[in-house]
């Protein structure tokens, strides 16, 4: 299976060996800022800024130019299932949040945040779940239109 990995400057500042291993396991890597700051807050020159640093980044260590991008703080809606994971509350409350929400459905993208601290514990039993309920795991980039398309504003 693969999955959409969101970069931070700092993460692949941090871990650039595992930028390239995912990459190289066929992951897809998406954009999460430079310095996850809120966009909606600064300039448009700031959030390119916060955008192209760390598409540098990964372009350079990977030759990969990412094409989605996941704006730090950024709402979500009913398409978008946050596992709350960062709060820590535990294996059991990661499983019963993503596998019993009401919007789990063809095109749910599930947040899940390599930092928190039941994730890594919490995701063989997760995978394996979503699997029996007959969900097929894809990169965000498949869930996205690029063709074809109007966007009616």
């Amino acid at each position: 299976m693969h999955v959409t990995f969101f970069m931070t400057g700092g993460w692949v500042d941090t871990y650039p060996d595992d930028v390239k291993a995912l990459y190289k396991a066929g992951h897809e890597l998406g954009n999460h800022s430079q310095n996850h700051k809120q966009m909606s807050t600064i300039s448009a020159a700031e959030c390119e800024d916060e955008i192209m640093k760390v598409h540098n980044k990964v372009k350079k260590l990977t030759g990969y130019d990412m094409k989605v991008f996941r704006p730090p703080y950024g709402d979500y809606n009913d398409v978008l299932i946050d596992s709350l994971d960062w709060k820590n509350y535990g294996i059991d409350s990661i499983l019963t949040t993503v596998l019993n929400h009401k919007h789990l459905g063809k095109g749910s993208i599930i947040l899940c945040h390599n930092g928190a601290k039941y994730t890594a514990k919490a995701l063989p039993k997760l995978i394996d779940s979503l699997k029996e309920k007959g969900f097929e795991f894809v990169k965000m980039s498949e869930l996205i239109y690029t063709k074809n398309y109007e966007m009616d504003t």
